[in-house]
C-alpha cells in the first residue's frame, strides 16, 4: 500500500505513507536513512504496530453501496481507519493491529463471508 497526502504538520510538504512487510521493516528503515540526503526526506516513522484488511471483489470502487457497507461495519465495531487504499476489486484499510481481528469480525459478518470464501485478506 503506498499513500501519498499533504503533510498534517501545515508546512508545504508531501507524505508519503507505504507499508512493508513486518520481517522487512528494520531494514527498510536503515535502507532510508541511509539515503536520507539522496532522497531529502524530512522525517521518518516507522510502525510496527499496524494491520491491513482488504475486502476483494469485482466492482469495489465502483460500487458506492459496498464501500458504504464496509465502512459502516468498521465504524459499528468502533475501528478507527489510518489510511484508505481503494482498486476496482480491492478495498484495503490500515488500522491499529490490536483491531484488526475486531475488524475482521465486522467484515465478516456485514458481508456475510464464509472461512471458504477468499474476500477477507489479513496481513
Amino acid at each position: 500500500m503506498i499513500v501519498q497526502n499533504t503533510s498534517s504538520d501545515g508546512a508545504d510538504r508531501m507524505d508519503l505513507t507505504f507499508t512493508v512487510r513486518a520481517a522487512d521493516g528494520p531494514r527498510v528503515v536503515e535502507a532510508l536513512e541511509g539515503a536520507r540526503q539522496i532522497i531529502g526526506f524530512h522525517r521518518l516513522h516507522y510502525d510496527e504496530q499496524i494491520g491491513k484488511l482488504s475486502l476483494v471483489g469485482l466492482g469495489m470502487r465502483s460500487d458506492p453501496h459496498v464501500v458504504a457497507k464496509f465502512f459502516k461495519a468498521l465504524s459499528a465495531a468502533g475501528i478507527n481507519v489510518e489510511l484508505i487504499s481503494t482498486s476496482e476489486v480491492r478495498i484495503t484499510v490500515v488500522t491499529r493491529a490490536a483491531q484488526l481481528d475486531e475488524a475482521a469480525r465486522a467484515v465478516d459478518a456485514a458481508f456475510h463471508l464464509s472461512p471458504r470464501q477468499e474476500a477477507l485478506t489479513l496481513r
